[in-house]
């Protein structure tokens, strides 16, 4: 029997990026740099590339940027045969990477993707779920429409039907949730991820996902003025449980945005049966933030946080202890930050150096 898989459902993108710092009218029309990403596909390359078995259930037109991305993904030994072929096209998003206090910019081209034309019925979740031992999705995939709502609901209902454990990071986009004209985005967000949480053994977020989409603030955290209140995040984390108590876990990462170059980065994890957290980055037994201070690309930081924390959760010598859970996932995000494009292209043994307190960044000889 093939060993069971870690499989993710959701969009694959192209990424137009402009070059350095530009912007979009200084830059277009112009030379650009096409990678591919999207939220689910980000974390799954982390997880394929820290040596764990993958694979990835989307919907993608039939045509040859389809086949480059199916290349690209065997080329990181991410599992594509739930890849499959229908009508729509390919999903586009544009960044400018900001600078200083010029925030970076995302502009989202999505409309009628294959994905987002897809019913529920289309997908072989028998076959997927008998194959798989963890689910992972987000708050985007059922931002993209009616369609791919359903399809995540039933997928998730398949995934417990299997007993396979389920994370859902809630990652709530704006820009996305509108194709219910009647509701504002939040409001439609918050009927969509109350049906969709009822699922999840681990939830993913930050405190503006836990306002946004779950309606719970956190204390006097105020993101915009760079203040968080990190000692209110268990009882958030509490709250949530409480309203899902299916989640056995909450993780969230803490981001203080000094500029578009310089965050400080750390996170929490809550175990709902032990009532406690644990915190990450520790210093002489406080929490001590990464100082991220010269970001080249922090796009996918947030989905090399929840591959970081699947892959410690699984792992026989640091699921032993929460505390080496997070500290994983967290200094795998703050990696992430230092590589262009989605993917977090970093080996176990550099988190582990990290985790460990090794931040010098000597070169390795």
């Amino acid at each position: 029997m093939s060993e069971k898989k870690f499989t993710a459902f959701g969009e694959a993108m192209a990424r137009i990026s402009m070059p350095r710092n530009l912007r979009f009218r200084q830059s277009l029309p112009g030379k650009a740099h096409i990678t591919f990403g999207g939220a689910e596909i980000n974390a799954l390359a982390s997880l394929a590339m820290l040596g764990l078995p993958t694979d990835f259930v989307t919907v993608l037109p039939d045509n040859d940027i389809t086949r480059s991305f199916i290349a690209n993904m065997r080329s990181l030994n991410v599992g594509t045969r739930h890849i499959m072929l229908r009508e729509g096209r390919f999903g586009v998003f544009f960044v400018e990477t900001g600078s200083n206090q010029r925030a970076s910019g995302v502009l989202y081209d999505r409309d009628f993707s294959s994905i987002s034309l897809t019913p529920p019925q289309f997908y072989n979740w028998e076959e997927i779920f008998q194959q798989s031992r963890w689910f992972h999705i987000t708050g985007i995939t059922p931002a993209l429409s009616k369609n791919a709502a359903d399809s995540a609901l039933e997928a998730l209902k398949q995934a417990k039907k299997h007993a396979v454990t389920v994370s859902c990071d809630l990652n709530f986009r704006k820009k996305l949730w509108k194709w219910d004209a009647s509701l504002s985005s939040k409001e439609l967000a918050r009927k969509v991820m109350a049906r969709i949480m009822q699922y999840a053994d681990i939830i993913i977020g930050n405190e503006e996902d836990a306002d946004d989409v779950l309606n719970i603030k956190t204390g006097k955290t105020d993101v915009i003025a760079g203040r968080l209140d990190i000692e209110q995040y268990p009882q958030t984390a509490r709250e949530i449980v409480k309203r899902y108590p299916n989640a056995s876990k909450v993780a969230f990462t803490f981001r203080e945005s000094v500029s578009a170059n310089h965050n400080n980065l750390g996170a929490m994890l809550y175990d709902a049966k032990k009532d406690s957290a644990c915190f990450a980055p520790m210093q002489n037994g406080k929490y001590a933030p990464y100082a991220i201070t010269n970001i080249v690309d922090r796009i996918g930081g947030g989905d090399s946080f929840a591959a970081g924390l699947i892959y410690a959760l699984s792992d026989g010598e640091l699921s032993k202890n929460d505390g080496d859970c997070v500290a994983f996932a967290a200094a795998a995000s703050c990696l992430c930050h230092s590589i262009s494009g989605d993917f977090n292209y970093v080996k176990k043994e550099e988190i582990l150096s990290l985790m460990k307190g090794n931040a010098s960044a000597r070169i390795n000889r």
